[in-house]
Protein backbone atom coordinates (compact mmCIF):
# COMPACT_ATOMS: atom_id res chain seq x y z
CA UNK A 1 0.00 0.00 0.00
CA UNK A 2 1.17 3.53 -0.80
CA UNK A 3 -0.17 5.04 2.43
CA UNK A 4 0.50 3.38 5.79
CA UNK A 5 -2.42 1.02 6.58
CA UNK A 6 -2.82 2.65 10.00
CA UNK A 7 -3.39 6.02 8.33
CA UNK A 8 -5.77 4.46 5.80
CA UNK A 9 -7.76 2.90 8.64
CA UNK A 10 -7.96 6.22 10.48
CA UNK A 11 -9.17 7.99 7.35
CA UNK A 12 -11.85 5.33 6.91
CA UNK A 13 -13.13 5.99 10.44
CA UNK A 14 -13.77 9.59 9.38
CA UNK A 15 -15.66 8.54 6.25
CA UNK A 16 -18.50 6.66 7.90
CA UNK A 17 -21.14 9.29 7.25
CA UNK A 18 -20.94 8.33 3.57
CA UNK A 19 -22.39 4.89 4.39
CA UNK A 20 -25.26 3.82 2.14
CA UNK A 21 -26.76 0.33 1.69
CA UNK A 22 -26.12 0.38 -2.07
CA UNK A 23 -22.54 1.53 -1.58
CA UNK A 24 -22.00 -1.24 0.94
CA UNK A 25 -23.31 -3.77 -1.60
CA UNK A 26 -21.01 -2.45 -4.33
CA UNK A 27 -17.99 -2.65 -2.07
CA UNK A 28 -18.89 -6.14 -0.87
CA UNK A 29 -19.19 -7.29 -4.48
CA UNK A 30 -15.76 -5.87 -5.31
CA UNK A 31 -14.24 -7.70 -2.36
CA UNK A 32 -15.95 -10.99 -3.22
CA UNK A 33 -15.02 -10.89 -6.92
CA UNK A 34 -11.63 -9.15 -6.55
CA UNK A 35 -12.99 -6.45 -8.84
CA UNK A 36 -10.82 -3.32 -8.81
CA UNK A 37 -12.61 -0.19 -7.62
CA UNK A 38 -11.25 3.12 -6.36
CA UNK A 39 -12.63 2.52 -2.89
CA UNK A 40 -14.37 4.71 -0.35
CA UNK A 41 -11.65 7.30 0.28
CA UNK A 42 -10.97 8.03 -3.38
CA UNK A 43 -14.70 7.94 -4.09
CA UNK A 44 -15.34 10.66 -1.53
CA UNK A 45 -12.56 12.76 -3.05
CA UNK A 46 -14.09 12.39 -6.54
CA UNK A 47 -17.39 13.71 -5.25
CA UNK A 48 -15.69 16.63 -3.50
CA UNK A 49 -13.59 17.58 -6.53
CA UNK A 50 -16.70 17.54 -8.72
CA UNK A 51 -18.70 19.65 -6.27
CA UNK A 52 -15.85 22.15 -5.87
CA UNK A 53 -15.97 23.08 -9.55
CA UNK A 54 -19.75 22.75 -9.91
CA UNK A 55 -19.40 19.86 -12.35
CA UNK A 56 -22.50 18.99 -14.34
CA UNK A 57 -21.01 16.86 -17.12
CA UNK A 58 -18.50 14.07 -16.52
CA UNK A 59 -16.98 11.52 -18.90
CA UNK A 60 -15.56 8.27 -17.54
CA UNK A 61 -12.98 6.25 -19.48
CA UNK A 62 -13.68 2.88 -17.88
CA UNK A 63 -16.60 2.58 -15.48
CA UNK A 64 -16.75 -1.05 -14.39
CA UNK A 65 -20.08 -1.59 -12.68
CA UNK A 66 -20.57 2.04 -11.75
CA UNK A 67 -18.68 2.54 -8.50
CA UNK A 68 -17.00 5.82 -9.47
CA UNK A 69 -20.21 6.88 -11.25
CA UNK A 70 -21.99 6.56 -7.90
CA UNK A 71 -19.82 9.37 -6.52
CA UNK A 72 -19.92 11.54 -9.63
CA UNK A 73 -23.67 10.99 -9.90
CA UNK A 74 -24.15 12.35 -6.40
CA UNK A 75 -22.06 15.39 -7.28
CA UNK A 76 -23.58 16.46 -10.61
CA UNK A 77 -27.09 16.63 -9.16
CA UNK A 78 -30.46 16.45 -10.93
CA UNK A 79 -30.04 17.39 -14.58
CA UNK A 80 -26.33 16.58 -14.53
CA UNK A 81 -24.88 13.73 -16.56
CA UNK A 82 -22.17 11.13 -16.12
CA UNK A 83 -21.21 9.39 -19.37
CA UNK A 84 -19.98 5.91 -18.44
CA UNK A 85 -18.10 3.47 -20.67
CA UNK A 86 -17.29 -0.20 -20.32
CA UNK A 87 -16.69 -3.02 -22.79
CA UNK A 88 -18.64 -5.60 -20.78
CA UNK A 89 -22.45 -5.40 -21.13
CA UNK A 90 -22.84 -7.32 -17.86
CA UNK A 91 -21.18 -4.45 -16.04
CA UNK A 92 -23.74 -2.09 -17.53
CA UNK A 93 -26.59 -4.26 -16.26
CA UNK A 94 -25.09 -4.37 -12.80
CA UNK A 95 -24.45 -0.63 -12.79
CA UNK A 96 -28.08 0.00 -13.64
CA UNK A 97 -29.24 -2.16 -10.73
CA UNK A 98 -26.98 -0.44 -8.23
CA UNK A 99 -27.38 3.13 -9.43
CA UNK A 100 -31.15 2.85 -9.88
CA UNK A 101 -31.42 1.60 -6.31
CA UNK A 102 -29.40 4.64 -5.20
CA UNK A 103 -31.63 7.00 -7.21
CA UNK A 104 -28.79 7.99 -9.53
CA UNK A 105 -29.42 6.09 -12.76
CA UNK A 106 -31.28 8.96 -14.44
CA UNK A 107 -28.06 10.98 -14.22
CA UNK A 108 -26.05 8.33 -16.09
CA UNK A 109 -25.63 7.53 -19.78
CA UNK A 110 -23.89 4.16 -19.82
CA UNK A 111 -22.32 3.19 -23.15
CA UNK A 112 -20.97 -0.29 -23.89
CA UNK A 113 -17.86 -0.41 -26.02
CA UNK A 114 -14.34 0.98 -26.37
CA UNK A 115 -14.05 4.12 -24.25
CA UNK A 116 -11.93 6.08 -26.71
CA UNK A 117 -14.38 5.41 -29.54
CA UNK A 118 -17.34 6.45 -27.42
CA UNK A 119 -15.54 9.62 -26.40
CA UNK A 120 -14.93 10.46 -30.04
CA UNK A 121 -18.64 9.95 -30.78
CA UNK A 122 -19.78 12.16 -27.90
CA UNK A 123 -20.10 15.87 -28.60
CA UNK A 124 -19.09 18.79 -26.43
CA UNK A 125 -16.72 19.59 -23.63
CA UNK A 126 -16.70 18.25 -20.08
CA UNK A 127 -16.25 19.58 -16.60
CA UNK A 128 -14.35 16.41 -15.67
CA UNK A 129 -12.75 13.62 -17.66
CA UNK A 130 -12.01 10.64 -15.44
CA UNK A 131 -9.63 7.90 -16.58
CA UNK A 132 -9.60 4.38 -15.14
CA UNK A 133 -9.25 2.41 -18.38
CA UNK A 134 -6.49 -0.03 -19.40
CA UNK A 135 -3.23 1.53 -18.28
CA UNK A 136 -1.45 1.03 -21.58
CA UNK A 137 -3.80 3.58 -23.13
CA UNK A 138 -3.26 6.28 -20.51
CA UNK A 139 -1.04 8.63 -22.57
CA UNK A 140 -3.40 8.56 -25.57
CA UNK A 141 -6.44 9.06 -23.36
CA UNK A 142 -4.83 12.09 -21.74
CA UNK A 143 -4.05 13.62 -25.13
CA UNK A 144 -7.66 13.06 -26.23
CA UNK A 145 -9.30 14.25 -23.05
CA UNK A 146 -7.22 17.39 -22.43
CA UNK A 147 -8.62 19.01 -25.57
CA UNK A 148 -12.18 18.79 -24.31
CA UNK A 149 -11.92 19.84 -20.68
CA UNK A 150 -13.41 23.26 -20.11
CA UNK A 151 -11.45 26.09 -18.56
CA UNK A 152 -11.24 25.40 -14.84
CA UNK A 153 -12.26 21.77 -15.40
CA UNK A 154 -10.46 18.66 -14.22
CA UNK A 155 -8.76 15.58 -15.57
CA UNK A 156 -8.55 12.81 -12.97
CA UNK A 157 -6.87 9.42 -13.36
CA UNK A 158 -6.55 6.47 -11.00
CA UNK A 159 -3.59 4.08 -10.50
CA UNK A 160 -0.94 6.65 -11.42
CA UNK A 161 1.52 5.35 -8.79
CA UNK A 162 0.90 1.77 -9.96
CA UNK A 163 1.70 0.18 -6.58
CA UNK A 164 4.94 2.17 -6.46
CA UNK A 165 6.32 0.68 -9.67
CA UNK A 166 6.52 4.07 -11.41
CA UNK A 167 9.15 5.17 -8.87
CA UNK A 168 11.38 2.09 -9.18
CA UNK A 169 13.64 1.25 -12.09
CA UNK A 170 13.34 -2.33 -13.35
CA UNK A 171 10.48 -3.10 -10.95
CA UNK A 172 8.88 -6.53 -11.02
CA UNK A 173 5.82 -6.09 -13.22
CA UNK A 174 3.74 -8.55 -15.19
CA UNK A 175 2.92 -5.70 -17.59
CA UNK A 176 6.05 -3.52 -17.92
CA UNK A 177 4.54 -1.66 -20.88
CA UNK A 178 1.79 -0.44 -18.56
CA UNK A 179 4.31 0.94 -16.09
CA UNK A 180 6.08 2.72 -18.94
CA UNK A 181 2.75 4.11 -20.19
CA UNK A 182 1.75 5.42 -16.77
CA UNK A 183 5.13 7.11 -16.34
CA UNK A 184 4.73 8.82 -19.71
CA UNK A 185 1.15 9.80 -18.86
CA UNK A 186 2.28 11.40 -15.60
CA UNK A 187 5.17 13.19 -17.33
CA UNK A 188 2.92 14.62 -20.04
CA UNK A 189 0.49 16.00 -17.50
CA UNK A 190 3.07 17.42 -15.11
CA UNK A 191 4.84 19.29 -17.93
CA UNK A 192 1.71 20.58 -19.67
CA UNK A 193 1.72 24.41 -19.43
CA UNK A 194 -2.08 24.60 -19.67
CA UNK A 195 -2.71 22.50 -16.56
CA UNK A 196 -1.86 22.54 -12.87
CA UNK A 197 -1.52 19.02 -11.48
CA UNK A 198 -0.71 17.00 -8.40
CA UNK A 199 -0.87 13.35 -7.32
CA UNK A 200 -2.93 12.39 -4.29
CA UNK A 201 -1.21 9.22 -2.99
CA UNK A 202 -4.40 7.74 -1.50
CA UNK A 203 -4.80 4.04 -2.41
CA UNK A 204 -2.88 3.64 -5.71
CA UNK A 205 -2.39 7.30 -6.53
CA UNK A 206 -4.86 9.67 -8.18
CA UNK A 207 -3.67 12.50 -10.38
CA UNK A 208 -5.79 15.64 -10.54
CA UNK A 209 -5.05 18.18 -13.29
CA UNK A 210 -6.92 21.47 -13.59
CA UNK A 211 -7.07 23.37 -16.87
CA UNK A 212 -5.95 26.91 -16.17
CA UNK A 213 -8.53 29.65 -16.53
CA UNK A 214 -8.35 31.49 -19.83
Amino acid sequence: MIVDPIIEHYMHTLARRSDHPVLDEMEAFALEKSFPIVGRLVGISLEIYAKMIGARRVFEFGSGYGYSAYWFGRAVGPGGQVVCTDSNPLNREQAEQYLAAAGLWERVRFCTGYAQDIFGQTDGNFDICYNDADKGGYPDIWLMARERIRSGGLYIADNVLWHGRVAVEDSADAKPDWTKAIREHNRLISTDPEFDAFINPTRDGVIVARRKMA
